[in-house]
């Protein structure tokens, strides 16, 4: 266990004893990371800092419950993506936010690859990614930005581990034939 990890759960023991300064410790190592993610389902700023502060009030409540099977962080971005969902379906809106996700895309035919041009392709996958049915971009973001796997994300979605991968399929799919018409469209 390196000593970054057992810092943590030194940590982690000092907040399930109620030390306030721990908590605090805990919040600041992981609230940007976990901003971020709010932000990109909820897609306001400050519906995505609630849902950000109300995970860390769940996780904090429920911390007994945290059993280090994964990392911690691991385990509070769950909460987060989960609370996120939740409040992003009781809002029903119809976009998820992607303009500040960082995607990196590589042209392999250059050898000094354009960052310009490669930031623009960039930013024309994540308009078209918010052009899509919830669903697929929900199941995208989670597959391609953060790094979900199908189980996961059928958890997460509560779809079963078939329907997942094909909303993914038809997702990319639906995604590949947007970008393959807006291509044509432009001169």
């Amino acid at each position: 266990m390196s000593q970054q990890e057992l810092h943590t759960d030194q940590l982690l023991v000092l907040c399930r004893q109620g030390k306030q300064a721990a908590q605090m410790e805990i919040y600041n190592r992981y609230y940007r990371a976990m901003y971020n993610t709010a932000l990109r389902i909820v897609k306001d700023s400050f519906e995505a800092e609630d849902v950000m502060q109300e995970s860390f009030l769940n996780a904090f409540t429920k911390l007994d419950s945290f059993k280090a099977e994964v990392t911690f962080g691991a385990w509070l971005k769950r909460i987060v993506i989960n609370n996120s969902i939740h409040h992003y379906r009781k809002q029903n809106q119809n976009n998820i936010p992607l303009d500040d996700v960082m995607y990196r895309v590589e042209d392999k035919d250059e050898v000094e690859p354009d960052y310009e041009l490669t930031n623009i392709k960039a930013q024309k996958v994540l308009q078209t990614m918010n052009m899509l049915k919830d669903n697929y971009r929900i199941a995208l973001t989670l597959y391609l930005i953060e790094g979900y796997d199908y189980e996961e994300i059928g958890d997460i979605m509560q779809v079963s581990y078939a329907n997942c991968r094909t909303t993914i399929s038809r997702a990319k799919e639906s995604l590949r034939q947007k970008l393959q018409a807006e291509a044509f469209e432009k001169p």
